[in-house]
């Protein structure tokens, strides 16, 4: 499989819902870099601590988070996923949309790496309790 369709099969599952899918290009060493300003800013490592600070959090905290792909760039070790997220924060009940990048790397047809790139603003600002 290549390194373009092992992204698009993560955002096929993101799509489904399928978080065991959407962790599986993840090794115990593949990093996870959520951008400063977003609410889940940090460094993670392997699928047990992004599935916690990542994706948990998230469904916590937001209903109807997604993420629509626009575009996914094959540039042979690095594949870039350009697109929207958005969502409802629970507590505060304030939508948004932000425009995304995801660069994942790979090295040896493994995952090592993943960086996401936000306009954090319109996220943080529905979070926000005002």
């Amino acid at each position: 499989m290549s390194t373009v369709d092992i992204i698009a099969a993560h955002y096929a599952a993101s799509d489904r819902g399928d978080l065991a899918g959407m962790l599986a290009p993840l090794g115990p060493k593949t990093t996870w870099t959520e951008a400063a300003g977003f609410p889940y800013a940090g460094t993670y490592t392997g699928p047990d601590e992004v599935e916690e600070k990542v994706f948990a959090a998230i469904a916590d905290d937001w209903d109807g988070y997604r993420f629509v792909l626009g575009e996914l760039a094959d540039a042979g070790d690095t594949v870039i996923g350009i697109g929207t997220y958005e969502g409802t924060h629970r507590k505060t009940g304030r939508s948004f949309t932000a425009r995304v990048a995801h660069v994942w790397k790979f090295d040896g047809g493994e995952l090592v790496s993943f960086e996401q790139i936000v306009d954090s603003v319109p996220v943080a600002n529905a979070a926000e309790d005002r």
